[in-house]
């Protein structure tokens, strides 16, 4: 398949991908990922071992795009578990916001 990634065109295939990918170790998942085999990479990862250019160079979304069309599971960012924020009042939120009265 054809594609282009940081303005390079790319003949990629399945086959070529597994390839590539065969005996690196998958860095740790932040973003957003791609499924190769049994094992998940970051998709900077990937786009970096199979185009051979830095990853500033190129998208996730080029890569995610690549790798949907060649068969591959792609997986958006994982999202962190919120945490407990304490929401304020109207009241509490007017009054943080001009601030704390002087002292005299």
């Amino acid at each position: 398949m054809r594609c282009v990634i940081a303005r390079f065109p790319f003949d990629l295939t399945k086959a070529g991908v597994l390839e590539s990918m065969k005996g690196i170790e998958p860095e740790e998942v932040i973003g957003e990922s791609v499924i190769i085999g049994r094992r998940t990479y970051p998709v900077k990862q990937v786009g970096q071992i199979i185009t051979r250019q830095d990853r500033r160079d190129f998208t996730a979304g080029e890569v995610l795009r690549a790798m949907t069309r060649l068969g591959f599971t792609c997986r958006g960012s994982i999202s962190r578990p919120a945490t407990a924020t304490r929401t304020l009042s109207p009241l509490q939120r007017a009054s943080a916001m001009l601030g704390t009265p002087a002292t005299a």
